[in-house]
């Protein structure tokens, strides 16, 4: 497969990877789904900075703002966001909306395969791939400060708070309980919406643990249509040597026109 083909491939994935339609949780017994048009209003996206985020970079790239996407899809990264992770390494990789830094795009690829998610693996390795001697050596490097400032490690805590902060102001509880509350949301149309509070505050999108489980239910194996990238044939564990975490690391920049 040759570069511009591997490039394509690529973008392609990610752009069916970061659509609203590949958050739609998994049916599972007594679990209600979340709706696309729920979790993309500003009552679920406030309380959802990974996802939030994201939204904001996928608008930037369809007003053909390059720049801002990249700094969103940074921003959505500093909350673990793992597809937007590899969205920043797709970027460097191509030098779109920011300076092109390859062996930077791998540490971030590989940062974004840190949970064993199958697509991003694929682009991980053959990141691995093109990049010479050297290059791989400077993206070791390179990466261990990508990993203490975005890793899991760092960057889970970062949403844990936000979800438990936004669900107790929700519901007027330090224990989350949704009760008798009624969330009102626009949906389609802009039209109202009443959402019964123990649905819109399950425990699959706002306590950090299942948050994260249900990510992985989505992420692991992702439906992406038409979409191939090809299999992991023989896929290492990330070259990046451990690093600790940097607690009091600043928050990446973000446009004017959207601060937290």
């Amino acid at each position: 497969m040759d570069r511009k083909h591997v490039l394509n491939a690529g973008w392609l994935l990610l752009a069916a990877l970061c659509a609203p339609a590949a958050y739609a949780a998994p049916q599972q017994a007594k679990t209600p789904a979340m709706a696309d048009e729920v979790m993309s209003t500003d009552a679920f996206l406030s309380g959802h900075p990974d996802l939030r985020f994201r939204n904001l970079a996928q608008e930037a790239l369809r007003q053909d703002e390059p720049e801002e996407a990249f700094a969103y899809f940074k921003r959505a990264a500093w909350y673990a966001d793992k597809p937007s992770q590899a969205m920043v390494a797709e970027m460097l990789w191509d030098g779109r909306g920011v300076e092109q830094d390859r062996p930077l795009a791998y540490a971030w690829m590989d940062l974004a395969a840190e949970r064993g998610y199958e697509g991003f693996l694929v682009l991980r390795e053959r990141y691995w791939k093109e990049l010479d001697e050297a290059s791989q050596k400077r993206a070791i490097e390179v990466g261990q400060e990508v990993y203490a400032r975005y890793g899991d490690a760092a960057a889970e805590p970062r949403l844990a708070t936000a979800l438990r902060r936004e669900r107790r102001r929700g519901t007027g509880s330090l224990t989350g309980f949704a009760g008798n509350v009624k969330v009102y949301v626009t949906g389609p149309g802009d039209v109202p919406m009443q959402i019964d509070g123990t649905h819109f505050y399950n425990d699959r999108y706002w306590d950090p643990v299942q948050y994260r489980q249900w990510q992985d239910e989505v992420w692991m194996k992702p439906r992406t249509g038409k979409v191939e990238v090809g299999g992991v044939e023989t896929v290492e564990a990330s070259r990046v040597p451990p690093t600790a975490p940097q607690s009091d690391a600043p928050e990446p920049e973000v446009p004017a026109r959207e601060t937290p």
